[in-house]
């Protein structure tokens, strides 16, 4: 069959990395891709916003899959226009993406329906905004409530950082119509992991953890960025917090978008927080993230193919998905200045020398060719090596083996990626 992928990141690398070892796949596509994953599929020059040309494509090269990778295609009702014109697309309707691209919808589903979360308030005015940090304490979490690719989020420690906040999102627009509106939460304090799941849109069908790195200095320090490195599983979610995850979570989550008559099937992924009293959502997508996709995948051993039309077809009840137990550790490469303002068109050396095996991986993510065919930068995050050990720490030594092999001008990665979870996993291990 014919399977065209939507995207042109690291994460859209990682699923026609994937996507190409199924035996059920003849031809892959990409639209738009990049300079890796050329070296893998049929590069389509059509934006992931043209969705109307991108459904002709589909239409005229005999596509039997579509996959969706970046949100702007969802947000606007990709899956519905694909599905109206009997093309199988895996991923959620518009009306689901909203629990993604409103975070006011998303906290107000949750606390109809009583899945933990963090305290929150929710306003369009700036004032009554103002207020809210009054009545209450810090530290907060505030965010803007559209789409802002994982930026739009800023941590007050005190009032006057909070209304600081309001005004960069609210006022200034930093993060564009995106903060319209504001949502100011509790900044709920215990261990952040990440949680992949596939669901059918009745019942989680699997779901394996990771942890993403999103400040873009070590130590968690800097802005905000779309994720400097992940690793998976994350040591942290045992069998049992898993299964905790999963019944008072994942499943009600579910659950609840059924009950509002909405059809949330494809890739979920969550942001938690294990505290104290148990793990709280602190953030929902309704696809597959980046990068944590670039560390999960690999340890797929599960033809992705098949699950993703199981799922499309309603016919996913027998699908038995499996999960490699070694560990990744990815790292991202990027350009100086990220997330804020930075330079593109940097020759890149030594990406040809990354020993690419089954447990060693290079996912392009903004890489462009000069006018001479040489590999250059062409985004923030440019390039992500992934490496599948036994244990994280063999995973890690291995991957930043490799990255050090990598240059460009302003080049630019933490170092600790995974480094805080070492103690942590060597002491479960005994």
């Amino acid at each position: 069959m014919n399977v065209l992928v939507i995207g042109r990141g690291g994460r859209e690398h990682a699923l026609v990395s994937k996507i190409k070892q199924s035996p059920l796949v003849k031809k892959v596509y990409c639209a738009t891709g990049n300079s890796g994953i050329e070296q893998l599929a049929e590069r389509v020059n059509i934006p992931a916003e043209h969705v109307d040309k991108l459904v002709e494509f589909a239409k005229k090269h005999n596509v039997v899959l579509s996959v969706v990778g970046p949100e702007v295609a969802l947000a606007q009702g990709i899956v519905d226009k694909f599905e109206k014109e009997g093309l199988k697309i895996f991923g959620p309707s518009k009306a689901s993406v909203q629990l993604e691209n409103s975070k006011a919808f998303a906290k107000q589903l949750m606390s109809k329906y009583n899945i933990p979360t963090a305290k929150f308030g929710v306003f369009s005015n700036e004032q009554e905004a103002f207020d809210y940090i009054d009545r209450n304490s810090p530290p907060f979490a505030i965010k803007a409530d559209g789409m802002d690719s994982g930026k739009g989020l800023i941590i007050a420690r005190d009032e006057i950082t909070a209304r600081l906040a309001v005004q960069v999102i609210m006022k200034d627009k930093t993060f564009g119509e995106a903060g319209n509106c504001v949502i100011i939460e509790e900044a709920v304090s215990g261990t952040e992991t990440g949680i992949v799941a596939f669901t059918d849109g009745n019942k989680i069908l699997s779901a394996t953890s990771t942890h993403v790195y999103k400040r873009v200095y070590d130590g968690d320090r800097g802005p905000f960025t779309g994720g400097m490195g992940a690793y998976s599983p994350d040591p942290h979610v045992s069998e049992d917090i898993m299964k905790t995850i999963t019944e008072k979570i994942l499943q009600p989550t579910i659950d609840a978008m059924k009950k509002e008559k909405y059809m949330l099937k494809g890739a979920l992924y969550m942001d938690l927080i294990l505290t104290d009293h148990g793990p709280k959502v602190v953030e929902i997508l309704v696809r597959f993230n980046d990068p944590a996709t670039q560390a999960v995948l690999p340890r797929l051993k599960t033809d992705l193919v098949e699950i993703m039309l199981a799922i499309c077809e309603g016919k996913a009840d027998k699908l038995n998905i499996e999960w490699d137990q070694r560990s990744t550790v990815g790292v991202v490469l990027v350009s100086g200045g990220y997330p804020m303002k930075y330079n593109t068109g940097m020759l890149i050396s030594g990406a040809g020398n990354v020993c690419e095996s089954d447990d060693l991986l290079l996912f392009h993510a903004g890489t462009g060719r000069d006018p001479s065919d040489k590999l250059v930068t062409a985004g923030g995050r440019a390039l992500d090596v992934v490496a599948i050990a036994a244990n994280i720490n063999d995973a890690r030594k291995k991957a930043y083996n490799e990255v050090e092999k990598v240059y460009f001008k302003d080049i630019h990665f933490r170092k600790d990626i995974a480094a805080d979870v070492l103690e942590f996993e060597k002491a479960r291990c005994k």
